[in-house]
């Protein structure tokens, strides 16, 4: 979760200018004329600025790095909430679930008791692999480990079936290798053979904390890296792993056992509980190779590997020994960490990682009341009913695409708070004497309810985002909008706002994603959840010419916190076509809803819509976000919208006239906040 989050505190500037007694003869004395101080931002020269004047005084960034916004403070208070969950399970738990999720965080809290438990909760898991004899014990220990939510040799997980978006199937792809990116094994070149040695380190370390003698440290090691080489070599590159058309081939499940019998694919899958007909398995000569090891290497290089993969997952929920080691190589070498995360911190990513569900099934009960589910679905339905509308009188869309978009928007579904469908929480009790071992026993019941989305008709069995994490976002594959319930707060739906101020907030973010269905991404998959583009060239060309202007205004605009700089428009255009898309479609919503709307409700619609981005950032922070964002920063994400929108410029008396229009603008002045008609962009209005 790599938010920075510094402190903010309140730092106050005074201008201090001649503050001395009156002198009569200084008053006769010529003085230099004072520095002017930047006018005050306006509704109509920087509506961000000037809405969210107070909260940018109070949210500095301290220390010179990191950054802040109200979407990071979002993100805190539902990291807090989740805290709060999780001590009150601990102390008073009010049903099964919040006593596994309350003796889960009480064992991870409890350093002593983990310092105690030492390796033991990995013990079982040795055990076994200690008894391997022949190479036929092998793939059973395999398939054990990926049921623990420890994937060896390779990865299996469940996915949307290319073919048949109605459905997960299973898919058999690359893993098993301890570094990020096969070709580490491979390359001479000096940094990564650097990198490999200090890679064979740390496996020694792990396998000498698993129990492997001192005198056998380095030929173990070696073993492991030599297995993990052989995985690499026939692994494809990270590149090529980003096309899904490219990972994706269909095999038989009934044929996997007899293609790969020494390693035992056929049972792995039974093992699995998987009972699907079939499987994607895109790289055959990986499972080649893998099945030829099982009886070419020696079972005592395949014991090395075992034991040192089942240390190095564990690692950060055991004793001190195996934490540092793990973050010395993992978190300071491959992520660039600093320092190990706090215990509360820890654990709590811990329980996210393994019993996230679990989490937010409780989450939701404490913190979405019914009110504010039924203000969220009744809004988000507005904005569905906004964009069937925009489609409806659009002059750039075709009238078969026209069509295939009203088809598309009636089958989309609105999911809040969390899954419509619940899971199985039947788990084996936890108690509070074994973190490692609790860990253990949440990703078992994970992977369970995991292996459950194989197979027809449960593909929308769980969502790819956890309750407790905010997140909006439009799921292309089942044509669905996600919306989570920690995201129903301020300062996205904040109940104790004008009604108006909703629209502006929730129901613009709505917008920016349900434009995603029909837009140019949309366009993939049609009405009838086939990956198939229904747009007409025309369409594509259409769309390409009505956001085009938008590339060249946000291009024009000065990036924050940066001299000389500006937002690069072509990077950041598809967001920022969203952003407009949303606004509009919000306004048609909360117009249409309230027909009469006052005044004072018009302009909360924009100012909810502006303090949505808040946000302050270093230059470091501001350089690397100006090279890769795909977003606009937030004062451009507040104004851009704004500046193409008619209604602002009314709601705020702002014209282009009274904002610069037909006189010669000044250096450094700030674009006006109401462009002339013909300059303004329009998607959906």
């Amino acid at each position: 979760m790599p938010k920075l989050r510094p402190l903010a505190l309140v730092l106050s500037l005074t201008l201090v200018a001649g503050l001395t007694a009156h002198d009569a003869d200084a008053a006769k004395k010529k003085r230099a004329p004072a520095k002017k101080a930047a006018p005050a931002a306006t509704a109509c020269t920087d509506f961000y600025s000037f809405t969210n004047k107070d909260w940018l005084a109070g949210n500095t960034i301290v220390g010179g790095s990191g950054s802040v916004s109200a979407m990071s403070q979002l993100y805190d208070l539902a990291q807090q909430q989740q805290r709060d969950l999780l001590n009150a399970a601990m102390q008073s738990p009010q049903n099964n679930v919040q006593k596994l999720l309350g003796d889960f965080w009480a064992s991870g809290l409890d350093e002593a008791a983990v310092e105690r438990d030492g390796a033991n909760p990995i013990a079982p898991l040795l055990s076994r692999i200690d008894g391997i004899k022949r190479a036929k014990d092998i793939p059973p220990s395999i398939a054990a480990l990926h049921q623990v939510g420890i994937p060896v040799a390779f990865n299996f997980s469940a996915d949307i079936d290319l073919a048949d978006l109605g459905r997960h199937i299973g898919y058999f792809t690359q893993g098993g290798i301890g570094l990020t990116d096969p070709a580490y094994y491979t390359r001479t070149d000096a940094d990564s053979r650097a990198l490999l040695a200090r890679y064979n380190n740390y496996v020694q370390k792990i396998l000498a904390l698993t129990g492997t003698p001192a005198d056998k440290l380095a030929a173990q090691a070696q073993l492991v890296i030599d297995l993990e080489t052989r995985i690499a070599q026939v692994s494809k590159p990270v590149a090529l792993l980003r096309d899904p058309r490219a990972n994706y081939a269909l095999v038989p499940t009934k044929d996997l056992g007899k293609t790969y019998k020494r390693l035992q694919l056929g049972d792995f899958i039974q093992a699995q509980g998987v009972k699907d007909d079939s499987v994607s398995l895109a790289n055959p000569a990986l499972f080649a190779q893998l099945d030829a090891l099982i009886n070419g290497l020696k079972p005592e290089q395949w014991k090395a590997y075992l034991r040192f993969h089942v240390g190095d997952a564990m690692a950060p929920y055991l004793a001190k020994s195996f934490r540092d080691a793990e973050f010395e190589f993992r978190g300071r070498v491959l992520r660039g960490q600093t320092a190990q995360p706090a215990r509360q911190q820890l654990v709590l990513e811990a329980i996210n990682s393994a019993a996230g569900p679990m989490l937010g099934r409780e989450y939701v009960g404490r913190y979405l009341p019914a009110a504010t589910r039924s203000r969220a679905e009744g809004i988000a339905n507005e904005v569905r009913d906004a964009l069937g509308r925009a489609v409806e009188r659009s002059t750039w869309m075709s009238e078969p695409t026209k069509a295939e978009a009203k088809a598309k928007l009636s089958k989309l579904k609105i999911e809040i708070g969390a899954p419509r469908r619940d899971l199985d929480y039947s788990v084996q009790p936890m108690g509070r004497g074994s973190f490692g071992g609790n860990m253990l026993i949440a990703s078992t019941w994970q992977h369970r309810e995991e292996m459950k989305r194989i197979g027809r008709g449960n593909a929308d069995r769980r969502w790819d985002v956890l309750p407790q994490n905010p997140a909006l976002a439009y799921d292309i594959a089942q044509n669905r909008l996600i919306v989570t319930a920690a995201v129903l707060q301020a300062p996205v739906l904040d109940m104790a706002q004008d009604a108006a101020n909703h629209y502006g907030t929730y129901g613009a973010m709505v917008g920016h994603e349900l434009g995603r269905s029909i837009d140019k991404k949309g366009r993939l998959v049609n009405a009838a959840g086939e990956l198939k583009t229904w747009w007409t060239p025309a369409d594509d060309s259409a769309w390409d010419a009505r956001i085009a202007p938008l590339s060249m205004q946000y291009s024009g605009y000065a990036y924050p916190d940066l001299k000389d700089v500006r937002v690069n428009g072509a990077q950041t255009l598809e967001e920022n076509a969203a952003d407009l898309a949303g606004v509009e479609l919000a306004w048609d919503a909360l117009s249409t809803a309230q027909p009469s709307l006052a005044l004072p409700s018009k302009q909360a619609f924009f100012q909810g819509w502006a303090q949505l981005w808040r946000q302050q950032m270093s230059a470091d922070v501001a350089t690397r976000n100006a090279a890769t964002s795909v977003h606009a920063p937030g004062k451009w994400r507040a104004n851009g919208p704004l500046i193409n929108q008619p209604a602002f410029g009314e709601a705020f008396s702002c014209t282009a006239a009274t904002t610069g229009k037909g006189a010669k603008a000044k250096k450094g002045a700030p674009p006006p906040m109401q462009l002339p008609a013909e300059q303004q962009v329009s998607i959906w209005r």
